[in-house]
């Protein structure tokens, strides 16, 4: 089984299970899939009533949303100390000739150690890639009324507009970055 676990998984078998989530969380509790929601439900836990969104009954709605996030942490912790891949990340000839002119020679680990490290974190362009774009997610997903995974997912598969506006917005967005910024950036 953990032979069977620690190994990458076909897109035929992922992704269906995937995609199987949705329908699963909706017909057994009415839950909506993504994370950015539980960002309101720590700041509603943190700093209750002082500002206007985060005043709402955590209790009944967010405690889901906690648990839903934990479940990543964990499941993120068993997938990548406990049965990690010893396999390198397979990147295409192409996308490491984009990365080296970016820059970016470490390709040892799941990311780029010349982006994501500790070391990284604490010069401008560290601070720029992870923090202030981690603000612009965060700000993003509140004002599209979700994370990526909660409108491509599940706004997709309930075929709600809205949704599918956001997604595009996500994308039109990640290549402005891919091809713009990050050359300015790095």
């Amino acid at each position: 089984m953990i032979e069977v676990l620690s190994r990458p998984w076909p897109w035929y078998v992922a992704g269906p299970v995937m995609g199987l989530m949705v329908p699963l969380l909706l017909i057994v509790g009415g839950r909506m899939f993504g994370v950015s929601s539980s960002l309101r439900t720590m700041c509603a836990i943190v700093a209750p009533g002082k500002v206007e969104f985060f005043r709402f009954d955590w209790r009944r709605a967010g405690v889901w949303n906690l648990a839903f996030v934990l479940g990543i942490l964990i499941g993120g912790f068993i997938g990548g100390a406990l049965l990690a891949n010893p396999q390198p990340v397979a990147i295409s000839a192409e996308t490491r000739a984009d990365l080296v002119a970016l820059g970016i020679r470490d390709f040892d680990g799941l990311v780029p150690g010349d982006l994501f490290s500790r070391a990284r974190l604490f010069t401008m362009e560290g601070f720029l890639v992870l923090g202030l774009g981690g603000l612009l997610v965060g700000f993003g997903s509140a004002y599209a009324g979700g994370c990526t995974s909660g409108h491509a997912i599940t706004g997709l598969a309930a075929r709600q507009l809205p949704s599918l506006v956001a997604t595009m917005g996500f994308f039109v967005g990640g290549l402005i970055t891919t091809h713009l910024l990050l050359p300015l950036i790095l």
